[in-house]
């Protein structure tokens, strides 16, 4: 059947056909770098993650490109409030994002392009816009004319009479129409860039449309983000494209919904955040990524703490199961590579239905029971088949269980502690037991 995707460009659920067989181009907008990520910002880090694991687990070949906005008011106000150059605060921050993004188990995309690296080409991009009516300059202030874009509105659905409901549309008495939005931002604080236009700098709108097609080229296959990225943000990053390249960004948009707090959207400025970097461990980091994974992702999560308790037994319970596997499978020499290509299958099915992780979990729980029948009745062929199994779908989802096999005085610790219960030594026992305990073996 193949991979279907929800594309939220036509609403619908549709066949996946890359633009060129067997390689993908991905898009997804990444952070602005002021301040420390939170986990609903983690959530879109999260997904578009294990969508590039699983198409190279179906066979493809996916460029992943994520930017870093390390322009923006945000940043110049914290630099400011500081008193250090946006350059400091946003090193400082891509290196916290970037620790976030290990701790909830996610892979650097291939490409992470900077704003800043491409001041030139934007100011370049902007020039064609004007010289081609799609933009004009009003005293150092460049707008683009949403007008000029027949379809304008066509990724958010909106008509233009109520594209206003969905937007903070600013009063600008320069703009010859309301929904006209900034290119280039005449400003006099901050960083800033000379520019044909006067010294400013670019519009975040603008940021991402030119490092895409920089990066890539022409159209890309998937773009994604969060769902509050729909409109404004994405729709013009289409009307931008299009008035020079005649096309549309993306073939697919993936929008992801957002994580709230107990209900309440989780805002920096309000406070009712979880920072990913006050998560602690990195076992909490992998229950966060399945309390998010195991979700349906084009739905808004309400977090809670009853709800991390929840995905905390659910983890604990993999770990442990596949720990005690895992290790009497390696007493017993009886590790094999072995998978059970009935659930593999089961596991396709599943995720090529618009990644269908809440199946996956049903899947994953019936898999993790039959493990531990298996490993009751000691029957090892089966216990090898399912844990290989097990792993497999794990790692492409990327949750890690942080379990390796026993190095030589761990495994010889093992069979004592084995032989010594066989042989109702319970004395003997007791001292590997507690060995194996402070290794956290058992």
């Amino acid at each position: 059947m193949g991979l279907k995707i929800y594309n939220s460009l036509t609403n619908k659920i549709e066949e996946f056909k890359p633009i060129n067989e067997k390689k993908v181009n991905m898009y997804v907008c990444g952070p602005t770098v002021y301040n420390y990520v939170h986990i609903g910002n983690a959530r879109p880090v999260i997904f578009f993650d294990m969508v590039k694991r699983y198409l190279e687990f179906s066979g493809y070949e996916v460029k992943y490109a994520s930017n870093i906005t390390d322009v923006d008011d945000k940043i110049i106000n914290k630099a400011i409030a500081e008193g250090k150059t946006e350059k400091e605060i946003a090193t400082f921050y891509e290196k916290a994002f970037d620790a976030a993004t290990a701790l909830v188990g996610s892979k650097k995309p291939d490409y992470t392009p900077h704003a800043t690296d491409y001041i030139p080409d934007m100011i370049d991009f902007i020039n064609e816009l004007i010289e081609k009516g799609f933009a004009y300059n009003v005293d150092g202030d460049v707008f683009f004319r949403e007008s000029k874009i027949a379809d304008y509105g066509i990724l958010s659905n909106q008509q233009r009479e109520e594209l206003e409901s969905g937007a903070r549309i600013e009063v600008d008495s320069k703009k010859e129409s309301p929904h006209d939005f900034a290119l280039w931002k005449k400003t006099e604080t901050g960083i800033k860039w000379d520019s044909p236009f006067g010294a400013g700098r670019p519009g975040w709108h603008t940021e991402c449309v030119v490092m895409n097609h920089k990066l890539f080229g022409t159209q890309i296959d998937i773009h994604g983000g969060g769902m509050d990225l729909k409109f404004p943000h994405h729709e013009n990053e289409i009307a931008q494209f299009n008035a020079l390249y005649h096309t549309h960004l993306a073939n697919y948009w993936i929008h992801v919904g957002r994580l709230d707090l107990e209900g309440v959207k989780m805002s920096k400025s309000l406070g009712n955040v979880v920072y990913v970097k006050d998560l602690g461990t990195k076992e909490n980091g992998m229950i966060i990524r399945m309390l998010i994974l195991f979700s349906p992702y084009r739905a808004n999560i309400s977090y809670s703490e009853d709800l991390f308790n929840q995905y905390k037994t659910l983890y604990e319970k993999y770990v442990r199961a596949y720990k005690q596997s895992l290790y009497e499978l390696q007493y017993r020499d009886a590790l094999s590579s072995k998978v059970c290509e009935e659930d593999i299958n089961s596991f396709k099915e599943f995720m090529d239905d618009d990644f269908n992780v809440q199946n996956v979990l049903s899947l994953l729980d019936n898999i993790v029971k039959q493990m531990n029948v298996a490993l009751r009745s000691k029957d090892y062929d089966a216990l090898a088949t399912k844990l290989n199994t097990f792993k497999t779908i794990m790692d492409v989802l990327g949750v890690n269980l942080f379990v390796e096999l026993m190095n030589d005085e761990q495994l010889e610790c093992y069979r004592n502690w084995q032989e010594a219960r066989a042989n109702k030594d319970f004395e003997k026992a007791d001292i590997y037991r507690g060995k194996l305990i402070e290794w956290k073996i058992i």
